[in-house]
Parts: structure tokens; C-alpha cells; sequence
């Protein structure tokens, strides 16, 4: 589910299934009414993401890419959030959230404002961007629209191609009311017997194997027109009812709780455990429905009570359903009509002296340090080559990585199974349960192990998030070396594209030396105590940073320097929150960019005045974590797997690992500064909660990406990667 909506993040950034409170200590000292509620933070954030298909200087096609990221993200929400709240309801579970308040009282503030949202949504969809498409050569019409030629091509069109994928299923005394799939596009139909005057009811569901947007042949690539399946179908009903008179038709789309519930500790195989409660995934109970705008209230009614929905769970919307799927749309190879092409350029340290060779990467390590920034440097010649030169290195003992997310034909997971097959130990530790990856990560898995891949599952009852990779390598002096590389984003070369990251190479036997303990730990039932450069939870990291908070809230009330910068995609943690205020309370700068949720209200009076936030959002997804504090003059900075979250705190593997090149700390120390410039192109929160676009001009105005597009041209100069 992820791959189509490369720049949501949503699924595993800011989404999670439970609120725990278990690490958090109530401060008397603080104010109450001091978090911003995490749900309606979330909203927040996806009401950024339609600013950018609302913002005029944006490529028509990339606003209507951004349209539907808005919906999926939705959508995704909607299938663990808000069914998250609905289950504590409906099972009387009364845990209030990170403000007091009730689940009841929560989920109505969220039908509420995503109601809105989607009817802004909808008719920006259907008022805006329509049009401007129109005059761009790319019509969405309907069927009434089309002259009588092309209603010809459309009617073969649905005969051969549509008609024999269709299922038309009545409710009668003898039918049933049909099961409805979560997400599925529908078809509600009022058909009557023109013999006995009777009165049925038939539910059609538009094929989700079938393009969504029927495209007519056209001569000319510059004048695309499209009419969407549904009314397709939708004109062509007498043929799936024939002999009776249809009354009335109707679209709607049901979402439905698609989370999973194991329980690791009554399961015996984790793997089948999964596979099972997948296949129950499609049956989850129902959270919302939409509707189009002219459904009649007899057909509403029906549905209603048939799937079993709340009033407030009906949302009424202008335009066709289930937006998503423009990303048919914004797929449409029109250069014009989107952002500029940008080729990510190799990093400096791991291009070849000789053009045509391939750099050995190992080499250019042993060297130093090597810190990579993606998209702008790439992540085929820096973290897919690194896998592919280890796997095809004589010297090569031992590879071990983590697989959280991958794409569907991963050349990482092909390195792997190379490296097993040449006789190499290959450790993989696959995260089964990413969050609607678990059916990919499972093929994965099984393949893996068929070429002789050590594959394991992680820690019963965490999650293995983190992003490692370590290569063991017999030197020419016959001592081993470790070749690690720690990362804030996954082993994905999709997403890796779009999702800005940053990785760390290093050659450090320090580093190595941590990570074959911890892979061991991850892998059999070693206990590591400490580490050095490394920050791993559930165990240190959250103590690790309250430590360095402390520590910069120390130098504050004795008078000396200090300042925290922060850049992550979700804030929500009360403890780690609390820490922050109370540093600025003793006067300590503190800059935050946060992509998504945050829960902390910054520029407060007597609470947090010291305290910027700001958030980036655009052509890429800012994805890195960042953690840096002034530690007397000498910046302590650590990048990682980890946002201030519950659940990343205490319920996964998490890893964050300190910088030690002077070099590197400046390169992050400069990156903060321009997410944090006055004239950038950002939104900042405020202290009631409100996060306004800030912006001056077109001319004058900032854009962070553009800016880190030439910075990494002009740095790596000839070192242009594909």
C-alpha cells in the first residue's frame, strides 16, 4: 500500500495503533492544557498537504499528486486511528488521551473536522483542479459529456473489457445484503420489475484490477481525455440489469478497521500468526462511509442500517469518490506539467577517479566517514552499492541488515540472496509487521530463507525499526574490518527518491564492534548493557536524550550557553515534552522542524518562549531525525531511526548514532539553519495550536529543496547518479 503514495509517510511515521502513558510522569510544576491533541495535530498536518495542491506555483500535475496523497493519508488514518477509537468505545476501554479527553469526545472533533476537510478536498478537486486540467490538455469527463463517437468507443470499451469483470449482486429474501470491502468504490442501484412494480435493491462494485480513469484513444499525447470507470459503468446499468428499470444509482466507499491484533506471546509461529490475521484484515469493522452528494435518503437509509454505521460516520461529498486513485493522473508523463527533473548527484567520497569504474566503497571508508543526504546524493551509488559491492566481495564474510520497509522488486533484498548463495553469512532481520507492508515483507522473507538467508523476526513485542546494515570483511592484513551504515529511512530505492534521509558510513571498529552486539541481541538472547556512540530503545534512547536535555537546561540556569535543535516527523511524547519545556523555561533556544503531529505548543508565556517550531513540506518528504544539543560549544549531534513518540520510545528497536566528524555536525548545524530561516517557504506552529503558511513572495521566499538541489550540484560537482 505504500509504494503509490510515496510521499504520505503517514503509515509509519505518525500513525499508531495505541496510547500508552506507561514512561510518563506527571510534572505539578507545568501548566495544564499544555499538548496540542495528537489527532487533531494530524489533521493538521494533512491540511498542509492539501495547502500544496490549493498553492497556484505548483506544477499542476504534482497539485494533483498532492491531492492524492491527501486522501490516501485519510484513508490511513481513518483504518488505525479512528478505528483504534472506535474499538475503545464500543469495548468501554475509557483511556483518555495526551489532553483528557475521551475517545467519544475525540473521534466526534475528528468526523467533524475530516468532514470538512474532505468536502474542501473534494471541491478544490472538482471546482480547481479539473478545470485547470482541462486547459492543459488532460479532460476528465463524464459520460454525458462525450460525443456520440466517443460514447461508441466507450461502449466497446465496456463490453469487452468491463462488462465480463462485473458482478451485479441483488438483496432480496433469497440475497442477502452483500459483504463490503473496505475501500472499495460502489455502486448502490434502485432497480424496479416492470411486471410486478416491485421495488430491489443491487450493489455494483467498481473492479479495483481495472484503471480507474478509462483513458479514449487520441492522436495527439498533448490532448488526453479520460471518463472514471464508475460512470462507465455507471451509463452501461441496463445492460447488467436487463429487462428492469433503474430507478436510482448512487456511488459510496466504505473504509474499515484494517489494523492488526497478535498477540506474540500465545503465538507459537509469527508468521502464520500474521498471514491469518491478514487474511481477516478485509472483514474489519466498519468506520466510515462516503457517499455522493444527490444519494436519495431511501438508498442512504439501506445502507446505513445494512453495514451498521453512525450518522456521524456518513460523509456526503461533491465530486467522484475516492480521490486516491489520482494518482493515475499525476502518473501522466507531461514534463511540463511537473516538477523539474532533479538527477541526485554520487557523494564526493564514493565516486570513482576513473570515470566507467565503479568506486570500491570500502576503500573510500577506511578514508573516513562518509555522511550521505538523500534524494539530493544517491541512494543507488551510495546504500545500494555499498549491499551489492559487499555481496560480491571475495573478502566479504558477513553481511547483516534490518528490513523494515522494501520496494516490490528490492535489488537490496537480490544482494542479500546473491551474498547467501555465494556462500557468505547473511543475517536479515525482516520486520514482518510494518504496517501494510507485512504481506511483502512476508514474500521477502520466504525467499530469503529459501537461498540460505538467516532470517528472524526481531524481539517479541517490538518492532524492529532501525536502519542498520553491517558488513564483516577480511582485510588484506588478515584483521577484520567492520563497514557499517546507520540510516534515518528505509532499505527502499522507490522512496528513496522522494523521502529525505540521511545515512552514515563508517568504518569504525567502535561502531562495528556495537553493532555486531546489538545484532546479536536482536538475533538470539544476548543482553548489551551499554553502548557508546549508539542510542538504542526501548533501553537509553529516551534516557539518553532526557540526559542531554538536562544537560543544556543545567547550562542555561548557570548562565552559559545552550540550545537543542530538533528535526523529526512526530512530537508527541509527554515526557520528552515536559523536558523541553522546562528547558526553556531556564532560557535554553530551541528549534524544531517536525514534519507531522506535535503535541508541543510553542512561543507560551512562562512555558515555552525560548521554543520555535517549524514544518517543511514539499516536493520531498522530510523524513531524517535529527537530535542536536550545544554541549558547551561543542555540538553533541545524533541522527537515527526514532521520532518522540510512545511507541518509538518504549515498544521498538530503535537506533541513533552520534556524529563524529566535525565536518558532518556542521553539515547538520547548516541544513537546521535553513529549515529554520525567517524567509523560507515553511508553516509555524503557534501557541494556540495554529500552524499558518509562511510565506512573503514567490520572488523573495525560500525554497528549502530547491536550495539543497544546487548545494548538492555544486558540492559533488561531475558525481551525477541515475
Amino acid at each position: 500500500m505504500t509504494e503509490p503514495n510515496e510521499m504520505s509517510g503517514s503509515v509509519d511515521d505518525e500513525l499508531d495503533d495505541d496510547w500508552d502513558d506507561s514512561e510518563y510522569v506527571h510534572d505539578e510544576t507545568l501548566p495544564d492544557g499544555r499538548y496540542i491533541d495528537r489527532e487533531l495535530s494530524w489533521l493538521a498536518f494533512n491540511r498542509r498537504v492539501l495547502e500544496l495542491a490549493m498553492d497556484d506555483t505548483v506544477p499542476l500535475l504534482e497539485r494533483v499528486n498532492f491531492l492524492a496523497i491527501f486522501a490516501n493519508n485519510l484513508d490511513e488514518f481513518f483504518m488505525v486511528r479512528v478505528a483504534g477509537l472506535k474499538r475503545r468505545i464500543e469495548t468501554g476501554i475509557a483511556v483518555v488521551n495526551n489532553v483528557g479527553r475521551s475517545p467519544l469526545n475525540v473521534i466526534t472533533d475528528i468526523h467533524q473536522l475530516s468532514n470538512a476537510l474532505q468536502v474542501e478536498h473534494a471541491r478544490l478537486a472538482t471546482d480547481v483542479i479539473r478545470p485547470l486540467l482541462d486547459q492543459a490538455g488532460i479532460t476528465i469527463s463524464s459520460m454525458a459529456n462525450l460525443s456520440h463517437d466517443e460514447r461508441s468507443i466507450i461502449d466497446e470499451v465496456f463490453f469487452t473489457r468491463i462488462f465480463p469483470v462485473l458482478t451485479p449482486l441483488a438483496v432480496d429474501p433469497a440475497h442477502p445484503f452483500p459483504y463490503i470491502s473496505g475501500l472499495s468504490l460502489n455502486l448502490a442501484v434502485r432497480v424496479q420489475n416492470p411486471g410486478s412494480g416491485e421495488e430491489n435493491f443491487a450493489r455494483v462494485k467498481v473492479p479495483a484490477i481495472l484503471p480507474r480513469f478509462v483513458e479514449l484513444p487520441s492522436d495527439d499525447p498533448s490532448r488526453l481525455r479520460f471518463v472514471p470507470l464508475e460512470d462507465v459503468i455507471a451509463h452501461h446499468l441496463v445492460a447488467l440489469f436487463p429487462g428492469m428499470t433503474i430507478l436510482e444509482h448512487h456511488f459510496f466507499r466504505l473504509t474499515r478497521n484494517e489494523d492488526l491484533e497478535i498477540d506474540e506471546d500465545e503465538s507459537e509461529n509469527l508468521i502464520k500468526a500474521l498471514e491469518k490475521e491478514l487474511s481477516r484484515r478485509r472483514f474489519g469493522a466498519p468506520i466510515r462511509l462516503e457517499i455522493s452528494e444527490d444519494m436519495d435518503d431511501v438508498t442512504l437509509g439501506l445502507l446505513v442500517r445494512e453495514i451498521g454505521m453512525e450518522e456521524n460516520e456518513v460523509y456526503r461529498l461533491p465530486g467522484i469518490l475516492g480521490l486516491d486513485q489520482l494518482f493515475q493522473i499525476s502518473g501522466i508523463p507531461r514534463a511540463d506539467l511537473k516538477y523539474p527533473k532533479h538527477v541526485p548527484t554520487t557523494a564526493a567520497a564514493f565516486q570513482s577517479a576513473e570515470p566507467g569504474t565503479p568506486a570500491d566503497l570500502f576503500a573510500a571508508l577506511r578514508e573516513g566517514e562518509v555522511l550521505v543526504h538523500h534524494p539530493y546524493e544517491s541512494f543507488a551509488t551510495s546504500v545500494q552499492a555499498f549491499v551489492e559491492q559487499a555481496a560480491t566481495d571475495p573478502n566479504v564474510l558477513a553481511i547483516k541488515q534490518t528490513l523494515y520497509r522494501t520496494s516490490g522488486d528490492s535489488p537490496i533484498v537480490r544482494s542479500l540472496i546473491t551474498a547467501a548463495e555465494s556462500g557468505k553469512a547473511v543475517l536479515a532481520l525482516v520486520e514482518i509487521k510494518a504496517r501494510f507492508d507485512e504481506q511483502n515483507n512476508i514474500t521477502w522473507a520466504r525467499q530469503l530463507e529459501r537461498a540460505g538467508v538467516h532470517v528472524v523476526y526481531g524481539l517479541v513485542g517490538l518492532k524492529t525499526h532501525c536502519k542498520l546494515t553491517q558488513v564483516v570483511r577480511r582485510e588484506k592484513s588478515g584483521e577484520i574490518g567492520y563497514y557499517s551504515h546507520i540510516g534515518t529511512g528505509n532499505y527502499n530505492p522507490k522512496t528513496s527518491r522522494v523521502y529525505e534521509d540521511l545515512g552514515l558510513f563508517t568504518n569504525s571498529p567502535e561502531v562495528g564492534g556495537e553493532l555486531t552486539r546489538l545484532f546479536n541481541e536482536l538475533s538470539g538472547y544476548a543482553i548489551e548493557k551499554k553502548f557508546k556512540r549508539l542510542l538504542v530503545a526501548p533501553r537509553y534512547l529516551r534516557s539518553g536524550l532526557l540526559k542531554n536535555i538536562a544537560r543544556e537546561t543545567e547550562s542555561a540556569l548557570a548562565g552559559e550557553p545552550s540550545g537543542i535543535r530538533l528535526k523529526m516527523n512526530a512530537l508527541v511524547d509527554e515526557t520528552i515534552i515536559d523536558a523541553l519545556y522546562r528547558a526553556s523555561r531556564a532560557g535554553v533556544p530551541i528549534d524544531i522542524s517536525v514534519r507531522g503531529i506535535c503535541s508541543l505548543v510553542p512561543g507560551r508565556p512562562g512555558l515555552s518562549e525560548t521554543i520555535r517550531v517549524r514544518s517543511t513540506l514539499g516536493r520531498y518528504l522530510e523524513h531524517s531525525r535529527i537530535y542536536s544539543f550545544h554541549n558547551g560549544g561543542k555540538w553533541s549531534t545524533y541522527i537515527g531511526s526514532s521520532d518522540m513518540m510512545h511507541r518509538n520510545l518504549d515498544r521498538r528497536i530503535e537506533v541513533l548514532i552520534k556524529l563524529d566528524s566535525p565536518e558532518h555536525v556542521d553539515r547538520v548545524a547548516a541544513l537546521f539553519a535553513l529549515h529554520m530561516r525567517d524567509d523560507a517557504s515553511t508553516w509555524w506552529l503557534d501557541g494556540s495550536g495554529n500552524w499558518t503558511r509562511h510565506e512573503t513572495s514567490a520572488a523573495t521566499t525560500a525554497d528549502i529543496q530547491e536550495m539543497l538541489m544546487s548545494e548538492y550540484t555544486t558540492r559533488n560537482g561531475r558525481g551525477k547518479s541515475k
